[in-house]
């Protein structure tokens, strides 16, 4: 591991690169390895994500299979895909025998049946039996992003053997947050900071020191809960007990940090309409098409009710030619203000933030904002109307399209706010559906409500 790099930003990797290019060019492989030895793993990734397939093959053939263990999971999920796909078994099992336990399992999981079978069949038999254990899990679950390497320790033992346990895993285990404390069945039971383990009597027993009051997860949790706990309770790692509270592994920060970008993705590719294998550069036109032609068809038809509703105030528009002017203001604005809603409930649900009552009031804290931005902007809109040329009665027409506009605002933020929720009541994942019923709603209710007070005008105010 390496503790003291410079941080590489983007004008040093484009050096790196046009070196190392010249390098290759060149044949020029010990200066090619001392390159690789001074880089960071997670620079060297960066590196070979810019690099064309030619090169990047020759320079990750150089690299120790250490090395790459750590630079292999360091790289997005496309080039270390390719890359993998190009090893011959034997370099590939050479790597995965050298990476921690969840990493390897996530990199066997990847392969062809028959790749796999190779490369089992090629590591320490230690190093098999781990991978073979995490491979039968859900990978989106605690048991599919946690490691078997940790530190446990029985609770009749004392805090000596614990160090000793410590220091005969050293090589084993990079960073070790907690010593957790089983009993003989294996069960959780406690759980001993590395701080203060070492603050005490040696010959003290681990149940006298432990904290009884252990966090820890089901191996069956999905990954995002997972996430929720470890960033609640501000944990360095969790550990994962199955239904019989046996412990059974452990999930660091790192995997954490890597759910939560993971997730993250997930949420804007379902909100786009767009899936894994189109991230992946997923080359056939048709699955494509199909994967987004969904949600286009339900914008399509939104349009399609929203141009039905202007049909039928064909004769209030032509009356008012100046109402056309300020209809894309007022379905802009809706929109903006629904997606501002919905995305900070969206987020809330996410997070299980409050919990229910905590989203409640979130909700009725939107209704209020919503109250204010729609004063506001309304009161904006009529003030330009009443200075807008050519316009007949500018104060009263004015004045009853920012009502309108504040009317469509709140609307629209209500809805913003109220669609994530019943989604969620529905067991409907709120970042798939909520941007078209939103754009839907907004626009077909939002000239509803702008033609109607419109008409009311034509017939009333005039």
């Amino acid at each position: 591991m390496r503790y003291f790099e410079n941080v590489m930003d983007s004008n040093d990797r484009k050096e790196i690169i046009d070196n190392i290019a010249y390098l290759i060019e060149e044949k020029d492989e010990p200066a090619l390895k001392n390159l690789i030895v001074s880089t960071h793993p997670a620079d060297l990734a960066e590196i070979l994500q810019d690099m064309d397939e030619k090169e990047r093959d020759y320079l990750f053939s150089l690299i120790d299979a250490e090395t790459a263990s750590d630079v292999v999971t360091e790289l997005d999920e496309v080039t270390r895909e390719e890359i993998v796909s190009e090893l011959h078994p034997e370099r590939l099992s050479e790597i995965v025998d050298e990476m921690d336990s969840d990493d390897a399992a996530d990199v066997v999981a990847e392969l062809p049946q028959e790749i796999q079978l190779q490369v089992l069949a090629n590591i320490e038999p230690q190093d098999r039996t781990e991978v073979e254990k995490l491979l039968i899990h859900e990978e989106d679950t605690a048991g599919g992003i946690m490691a078997l390497e940790y530190i446990a320790v029985y609770d009749d033992q004392t805090v000596d053997d614990a160090i000793r346990e410590i220091r005969r895993r050293a090589e084993e285990i990079d960073e070790v947050f907690y010593v957790y404390a089983v009993d003989r069945g294996n069960r959780l039971v406690g759980v001993v900071p590395i701080k203060s383990l070492f603050l005490r009597n040696p010959r003290r027993i681990i149940r006298d020191i432990m904290h009884t009051d252990v966090i820890s997860v089901n191996v069956n949790m999905d990954q995002e809960e997972v996430a929720n706990i470890v960033r609640k309770y501000n944990l360095s790692s969790v550990p994962v007990v199955d239904q019989h509270n046996r412990l059974v592994g452990r999930i660091t920060v790192d995997d954490i940090v890597d759910v939560l970008q993971e997730e993250a993705n997930e949420d804007i590719q379902r909100m786009a309409g767009i899936l894994d294998e189109e991230i992946l550069q997923e080359t056939s036109t048709f699955r494509i098409t199909k994967n987004r032609m969904p949600w286009l068809v339900v914008a399509f038809v939104g349009q399609l009710m929203a141009a039905f509703v202007l049909s039928q105030y064909e004769v209030t528009l032509t009356e008012i030619a100046a109402l056309t002017f300020f209809i894309p203001v007022i379905m802009a604005m809706g929109g903006n203000a629904g997606i501002q809603a919905s995305t900070i409930v969206v987020r809330s649900i996410a997070l299980n933030e409050g919990g229910a009552t905590g989203l409640w009031d979130r909700f009725f804290r939107e209704f209020r904002v919503a109250m204010l931005n729609g004063l506001l902007i309304g009161t904006l809109l009529a003030l330009v109307i009443f200075v807008w040329p050519n316009v007949e009665n500018p104060m009263i027409l004015g004045s009853v399209i920012g009502i309108a506009m504040m009317i469509v605002i709140i609307n629209s933020s209500l809805f913003g706010a109220i669609i994530p929720f019943a989604l969620n009541r529905l067991k409907i994942d709120p970042a798939i559906a909520t941007g078209p019923f939103i754009t839907t709603s907004n626009d077909v209710l939002g000239l509803l409500i702008y033609l109607s007070l419109a008409t009311f005008y034509l017939h009333h105010l005039r």
